[in-house]
């Protein structure tokens, strides 16, 4: 199978899914470029997440799973800014026709479930797997959640428990992720503007949202999925959850602290200072 062979079952599967054109995308795959129609009003959302073998996933891997993981990752990044996907764009690498076929299995499938126009990308052939997606999306001008927004007095929450990503892992059943784009347009109409996606551990990533907005934190309570340990719940990482501050209840969501001023980026559990021991592509953690 050569190069245009596997382009045109591409393009079959997104016309049989309904996934060539839509979402302003007005030509899509076919020309050097893809044409975009932005809506009058909103902000562009840009995302990008890539995976390597070796790195991310392994041989062993189903190229279904990768292909879902890969678009879940950028797609969890457009619910942590309240907005909603329109397009996304991937280069992929890979010298087998089947694992790509198998890829875009897994990828289609959970664009179709959020209607994310594939707009086009790029093929390579490489011995070892790898592959980029970026996804545009769109929220109302000027009204994007940012982890800049959290304010001292603000509840700490998080959309549900955590490490049962880090819990799979360890079991050697790798979860899927389901990244929370209503819940994410949810607390944007609930009038929440600080947000992020847990990818990395809520330790690091609290971390983060504190140095950004110059804040410090206090956790009270960490949620854990069902026989997730501590450690797991609070440096695991891969839970896509979503993390964020609000002035009033949120519904379905765990409060787990609160923000506070003293020096930024500073977290405290149980009152004892939070190191923040989540993932860090420079700076790996020992155990």
């Amino acid at each position: 199978m050569d190069e245009a062979e596997l382009i045109a079952r591409i393009e079959k599967s997104l016309a049989r899914r309904g996934l060539a054109t839509g979402n302003g995308i007005i030509t899509g795959i076919g020309d050097d470029c893809a044409i975009f129609r932005p809506r009058s009003g909103d902000d562009l959302l840009f995302t990008t997440d890539q995976m390597h073998q070796d790195r991310h996933f392994t041989a062993a891997t189903a190229a279904w799973q990768v292909g879902h993981t890969a678009l879940a990752r950028s797609l969890s990044d457009i619910a942590a800014m309240g907005g909603r996907p329109l397009f996304t764009i991937v280069a992929l690498a890979s010298n087998d026709p089947a694992w790509i076929d198998q890829f875009y299995a897994g990828f289609l499938a959970l664009a179709e479930k959020h209607h994310v126009i594939l707009a086009g990308g790029d093929l390579s052939s490489t011995p070892t797997p790898s592959c980029d997606v970026m996804v545009c999306g769109a929220v109302p001008r000027g009204r994007a959640l940012l982890r800049s927004k959290a304010r001292p007095g603000d509840t700490l929450y998080v959309s549900g428990p955590l490490g049962a990503a880090a819990l799979a892992l360890e079991r050697g059943r790798p979860r899927l992720p389901a990244p929370q784009l209503a819940m994410g347009q949810t607390l944007y109409a609930q009038g929440v503007r600080c947000a992020m996606d847990l990818s990395d551990g809520l330790s690091i990533d609290l971390r983060r949202l504190c140095v950004a907005s110059g804040v410090s934190a206090h956790l009270d309570s960490v949620p854990r999925a069902r026989g997730a340990s501590l450690h797991q719940a609070l440096h695991g990482g891969e839970d896509y959850a979503l993390l964020f501050t609000s002035r009033k209840p949120i519904p379905n969501a765990i409060a787990i602290g609160r923000i506070t001023k003293s020096n930024p980026g500073e977290v405290f559990f149980d009152d004892r200072p939070l190191p923040p021991l989540g993932w860090d592509h420079y700076h790996e953690p020992s155990s």
